[in-house]
C-alpha cells in the first residue's frame, strides 16, 4: 500500500490557512495536522489541530510521531504595531525550527509562502519583475525586513538542503473574504487614491492563492513562483470594478497625515505602504503558469466583488491571518 501522504498547516487558524485545510483534507488519502496556538474553529473533524506556538521546541513532538511528507507554512505574523523584536523572533524563529525539522526528519517538501511585496513599489521597477528580481522593499519600509528575511532564508535552505524540495510563493495582493488591507482598502467609501498616480495594480482571489500552494505540493517541483492572477490593470480601474468612487489626495501631505494617525493609532496604515498606491510592483508569472501548472480561476471582476460584497465567514480575526502582499495591513 502507497505511504498516506501527512501535510503540517502552520498558521491553520487563519482566514487563509482554514481554507487550505479544508480543500486538502478533501483530497483521498491525505491527512492534514494544523499548527497553530489559536483556537481553530471551524476546523473539519477528520483534522488534526497542534495547538502550539510554531517556536516552541514542543512541536518537534509532531515530527516525532508521524512521517510528514509535507510542511506548508503560512504562519508569519504581519502586525505594525508589535515590536521589531517580537516579528523577528516569530517570523525567523518559527521559520528556522519548521525547516530544522523538514531537514532533521527528512521531509521531502517543504512550501513557505511569502509576498511578492518583498520586490517593493518603486518609480524605477520593470514592467514585470522575475523572480530573480532584488528584494528592495525593506530600503523604504523598514518593517518588511524580517518578511524579506524569511524569503531570504528559505533561498538558502534551498540551497544547503538539495534534499528537500523547498518552493516559496509569492503572490500578489490577496483579496476575498480575508480581512486584510487589500480587500479592506476596496471596501472603503469612497476609496483614497494619490493625486496625480495611477499605478498598475496586480490582485488574486483568495481561493486561487489556495490552489497555488496545494499544487506546489507536487513532487518534483522547487524554486520561486511569482503567483499572479489575472492580468494587472490601473487602480483607477479596479476601483471602478469595485463599484466605487475615488477619493484623490494630494500626496504630499497624505504622507505626514498618515505617519500622526498612525502613532495615534488612528489608523493601521503605515506611511510607507502609500508607495503602492503611487508605484507599479507587478510580477511576471510566466514560471508559476508553466512549471506549477496555475492558472487563476477568477478574473478581476469577481475577485473584486467578492472581497467588496461577499459576507466574512466566522472565522477568527487574527495577527497571523496573511502575510501582506504589498500593503496588506489593517485599515480604521
Amino acid at each position: 500500500m502507497a505511504e498516506r501522504e501527512t501535510i503540517v498547516v502552520t498558521g491553520c487558524a487563519g482566514r487563509l490557512g482554514w481554507l487550505l485545510v479544508r480543500r486538502l483534507h478533501r483530497i483521498e488519502g491525505v491527512q492534514v495536522i494544523g499548527i497553530d496556538r489559536r483556537v481553530f474553529r471551524g476546523k473539519p473533524k477528520d483534522v488534526e489541530h497542534f495547538r502550539s506556538d510554531i517556536r516552541r521546541k514542543q512541536c518537534e513532538d509532531l515530527f516525532r510521531t508521524h512521517r510528514v511528507t509535507a510542511i506548508l507554512h503560512l504562519g508569519i505574523m504581519h502586525d505594525p504595531r508589535r515590536n521589531a523584536e517580537e516579528h523577528h523572533t516569530w517570523n525567523m524563529l518559527g521559520t528556522q525550527r519548521m525547516l530544522e525539522y523538514a531537514r532533521r526528519y527528512d521531509v521531502p517538501k517543504v512550501v513557505i509562502l511569502s509576498t511578492a511585496g518583498v520586490y517593493g513599489p518603486r518609480p524605477d521597477n520593470a514592467a514585470l519583475l522575475t523572480e530573480d528580481a532584488p528584494l528592495l522593499a525593506a530600503q523604504d519600509f523598514p518593517e518588511i525586513r524580517d518578511l524579506i528575511a524569511v524569503d531570504m532564508f528559505a533561498q538558502s535552505f534551498f540551497w544547503k538542503h538539495p534534499g528537500t524540495e523547498t518552493v516559496v510563493l509569492r503572490p500578489v495582493h490577496i483579496v476575498g473574504s480575508v480581512r486584510n488591507a487589500a480587500s479592506n482598502y476596496l471596501r472603503l467609501k469612497p476609496i483614497p487614491t494619490m493625486m496625480g498616480f495611477d499605478p498598475m495594480i496586480q490582485i488574486i482571489h483568495e481561493e486561487d492563492v489556495v490552489t497555488a500552494l496545494a499544487l506546489a505540493r507536487k513532487p518534483g517541483l522547487r524554486g520561486i513562483f511569482n503567483i499572479v492572477g489575472p492580468p494587472e490593470l490601473p487602480l483607477s480601474m479596479l476601483i471602478r470594478e469595485a463599484g466605487k468612487a475615488a477619493l484623490p489626495v494630494p500626496s504630499f501631505g497624505a504622507v505626514s497625515l498618515l505617519e500622526r494617525m498612525f502613532r495615534l493609532r488612528a489608523s493601521g496604515f503605515p506611511a510607507p505602504e502609500l508607495d503602492n498606491l503611487r508605484y507599479n510592483c507587478t510580477v511576471d508569472g510566466t514560471r508559476a503558469r508553466d512549471e506549477l501548472g496555475f492558472t487563476p480561476a477568477f478574473t478581476v471582476r469577481e475577485a473584486v466583488r467578492r472581497a467588496v460584497f461577499d459576507a466574512i465567514q466566522p472565522v477568527p480575526d487574527t495577527e497571523l491571518d496573511l502575510p501582506p502582499c504589498a500593503g496588506e495591513l489593517p485599515l480604521p
